[in-house]
């Protein structure tokens, strides 16, 4: 984030000033003063060193505006500047702009996310709207100044064609967007096939407004120091398909037929396979009235809009945690394309327009935007990308209803049901129960809508497009249907109920014996068991998990119960969700990640200052050491919940040092010595293990061994950190890959120490779900793997086709070779 430095004479000026920017912004930017001298008879004044200082306490990478008030403070400032690294030099702005105004405007700015040029053009142009106010000649100044560009760097340009079988859709355009911003050039890029003017490559929207589909070409182009490295990370994304496969989508029908070929049936598309039997339920989102009206103070009015996007991120953050587990990693990745909405410079600025120079209130002005934005999505020839309408209205409404204080609507169904609706949103259908949803009929939607590929991911069995007839039923009417033949029949008669139910006994058949054999041990054909548990993040995973044959739980990520909220959870609602979860689990292991707050987590009720680099900042058990209440709470509702089910397991995040292992197991015993004074019950034998994720950590395995019960290996981190490759930069995400034999290697060495010292140790990364990586890990010597709940069938079906002896001679064989894609050649051929 970009920080403020406040320059003036006045010492007393610059305080009122700094406590009127920072309340614009809840004091969330950061924000410092260097004002007077110490001098008490001639306090006005200003010295190079208070604002050396000054800025330094507020550097970031992001960049640093130096506002200034007259006279000596310039020169002030200029000199402070010569104190700074050279490497700093560059990323400290003096601006022009009015002391007060200028100070306001800034910090909005910089809390909503701009970048350095954004910040200072906001603040140059502070007196617009006071200028208007007073009619006077504004000489027609822009709110947002273009993109700065530097003349001395030439615009460059690339050409490439389009691979993705459905062309820019949501996820590939995310993608697209999130590279380009990652760089200081500007990124334009148009549609050469469908001759677009460019547009810019930092807006979601308008990229994908410009209808890329397979096979056309496109102009890249990127102007600034840094222009070179852009276009081949741009390049790079298409050259390996945005990580997308390219076989071709199965045949779905695009149009539906109302034909009735017998009393009671309705003809729609099959969006999702199945079969489903059971009486309706209707659905409907609450219906928004957006009001409209004049306001007098439109930098409040702004900064409200903001708080509700802020809110609006965490709960999608919190739904994309949600459906990772639920409907796997890739089909989520719909909802970064939700996130880049929010973030969309070009809707943002012209948000900020009607709220600034309109006075118009931030839901109409909201409201206003997003229309016009779902417009140029309709307006389009391409009926895939018309569809992403729905992801539009999905996020406009989310902020429509934090700014209007309404309630999000809930489904909460006694029975299982078929669920009848005109549509339902992604959000929607990501949050449902496959227990209780049997089935999806609605009379809009398509099987390629983000909303059916989520269904069909669930194994929800879905009917969309039928005639609007079926909003008549009511309540408790009985309905089937099949959505592979996209056929839905109200209260059907008997033959068609007959044979409806033959197919879905004969889907539930091999369903449950694939269950079946999912619910027995993972043994190799040597006799060799390994345990397979599964990764969860809330209740509802886990019923999935214990039904598709986890043996317990390797990782309950704790975050849901943290995030989406304003305050941290009570000790009493953290024991009845872990107390809740160890029931569905019976018996079975359950193991309790401490909380791991900070990096892409953060905690809004915690007031964190901007990190150049939280991957390797202030995050995992460094964040809970410093938060010990915090910490102690959680650990005490984790030993409540042991008094009932004594397989309950504690394990600490991002654990670099012995140091901090000892820390944490001291505030752990200050925990259990509270509780035995008060007479409550715990399991006094609880175990406590570590994340093996940091090299750190692997190195000083054998050490730490000596201080835990078990180690689990998290490769996600431990893969990015070994090669140093940030997993979510594409343009070095290649290198943190966990089949590395550098990974590889390091998760022998972790093994080796853990047995050494007779504990056993498990990995929770996703290479634990990749069946071409089990092998391997099983020539390692893993006693445990953990995967998400989709995974385990697969997983345990992969151990019991191979013996551990080859498994050790393919590990060996893997440790041998020089890069990840040897790794993978070697077991493919097998």
């Amino acid at each position: 984030m970009v920080g403020i430095v406040i320059v003036s004479h006045s010492k007393q000026l610059a305080l009122g000033v700094q406590e009127l920017a920072a309340q614009m912004v809840q004091g969330n930017v950061p924000l410092a003063v260097a004002a007077g001298i110490d001098d008490a008879e001639n306090p006005l004044g200003t010295d190079p060193m208070q604002v050396y200082e000054a800025i330094a306490s507020v550097f970031s990478n992001d960049g640093v505006l130096v506002l200034m008030d007259l006279g000596s403070a310039l020169m002030s400032a200029e000199m402070a500047i010569e104190f700074l690294p050279e490497t700093q030099r560059k990323q400290v702005y003096l601006c022009e702009a009015p002391l007060v105004e200028g100070a306001i405007a800034a910090v909005v700015a910089a809390a909503a996310g701009k970048n350095i040029q954004q910040v200072m053009a906001e603040a140059r142009n502070a007196l617009v709207a006071k200028a208007t106010q007073l009619e006077i000649d504004d000489r027609g100044v822009q709110l947002y100044a273009p993109t700065v560009t530097n003349l001395e760097y030439p615009t460059q340009e690339i050409r490439v064609t389009v691979s993705n079988r459905l062309g820019l859709h949501a996820r590939p355009a995310a993608l697209f967007v999130a590279t380009a911003s990652r760089f200081q050039s500007q990124i334009k890029v148009k549609n050469l096939t469908r001759n677009t003017e460019f547009v810019r490559g930092d807006s979601i929207n308008q990229v994908a407004i410009l209808g890329v589909r397979q096979g056309h070409e496109l102009a890249i182009s990127a102007t600034g120091a840094d222009a070179d490295e852009a276009l081949a990370a741009l390049q790079a994304l298409f050259a390996t398909n945005f990580g997308e496969d390219d076989t071709a989508l199965p045949p779905v029908a695009t149009q539906h037929q109302v034909t009735p070929a017998i009393p009671g049936e309705l003809s729609g598309i099959a969006a999702s396979p199945g079969v489903a039997i059971a009486p309706v339920v209707h659905y409907q989102s609450p219906t928004i009235t957006v009001p409209q009206y004049h306001v007098n103070d439109p930098q409040a009015e702004w900064q409200r809009l903001q708080t509700a996007i802020h809110t609006a991120q965490q709960e999608i953050q919190a739904l994309f945690s949600h459906a990772s587990i639920q409907i796997g990693d890739a089909e989520a990745a719909i909802f970064d394309a939700h996130l880049l909405f929010l973030e969309d410079p070009v809707l943002l600025e012209a948000v900020h327009e009607r709220i600034l120079d309109h006075h118009l209130n931030a839901e109409a002005a909201w409201q206003a935007v997003v229309d016009e934005v779902a417009n140029s999505y309709r307006t389009l020839e391409d009926s895939y990308l018309q569809e992403r309408v729905d992801d539009v209205v999905d996020v406009g409404q989310r902020v429509l209803r934090l700014l209007l204080g309404n309630v999000p609507s809930e489904l909460h169904l006694a029975e299982p049901a078929i669920l009848v609706a005109t549509d339902l949103t992604p959000s929607d259908t990501a949050a449902l129960d496959p227990t209780k949803v049997l089935g999806i009929c609605t009379t809009h939607g398509s099987a390629t809508s983000h909303s059916a590929i989520i269904a069909r991911t669930l194994g929800i069995p879905a009917v969309l497009g039928v005639d609007t007839e079926v909003l008549l039923l009511e309540d408790g009417t009985l309905m089937a249907l099949d959505g592979e033949s996209g056929k839905a029949w109200v209260e059907p008669e008997p033959d068609i109920l007959d044979l409806l139910e033959a197919k879905r006994e004969a889907w539930q058949t091999a369903t449950q014996e694939a269950q079946a054999a999912a619910h027995q041990p993972a043994i190799t054909r040597d006799g060799k068991q390994v345990k397979v548990f599964t990764n969860i993040g809330s209740i509802s995973d886990v019923q999935v998990a214990v039904a598709n044959g986890a043996e317990g739980v390797g990782l309950l990520r704790t975050e849901f119960l943290y995030l989406g909220r304003t305050n941290a959870p009570t000790e009493e609602e953290q024991y009845t969700v872990y107390q809740a979860i160890a029931q569905v689990l019976d018996a079975r292991p359950l193991i309790i990640r401490t909380l791991d707050a900070g990096g892409d987590k953060p905690l809004p009720y915690i007031v964190k200052v901007p990190e150049a680099n939280p991957f390797l900042g202030w995050r995992g058990i460094r964040f809970c050491l410093d938060h010990p209440d915090l910490f102690k709470t959680q650990l005490r509702a984790i030993l409540r919940a042991s008094a009932a089910h004594n397989n309950i397991k504690v394990m600490l995040p991002m654990i670099a040092t012995v140091t901090e292992v000892r820390a944490a197991k001291a505030i752990l015993s200050e925990a259990q010595a509270e509780l035995r004074q008060a007479g409550i019950a715990f399991d006094e034998a609880i175990a406590v293990g570590i994340m093996i994720e940091v090299p750190a950590a692997v190195a000083m395995a054998d050490q730490l061994a000596t201080e835990v019960d078990f180690f689990s290996i998290g490769t996600n981190d431990l893969s990015q950190y070994v090669m140093a490759g940030d997993r979510t930069n594409p343009r070095v995400a290649s290198l943190a890959d966990a089949l590395h034999p550098a990974v590889l290697r390091m998760v022998q060495q972790t093994v080796q120490a853990a047995h050494t010292a007779g504990i056993w140790v498990g990995l929770c990364g996703e290479l634990a779900a990749d069946s071409l990586a089990t092998p391997i890990l099983l020539g390692l010597g893993l006693d445990e793997l953990s995967v998400n709940p989709q995974s385990i069938p697969i997983i345990k079906q992969a151990i019991a086709q191979i013996s551990l002896d080859e498994a050790v001679a393919i590990a060996a064989s893997a440790l041998q070779q020089d890069s990840a894609t040897q790794v993978r050649n070697l077991v493919q051929q097998l």
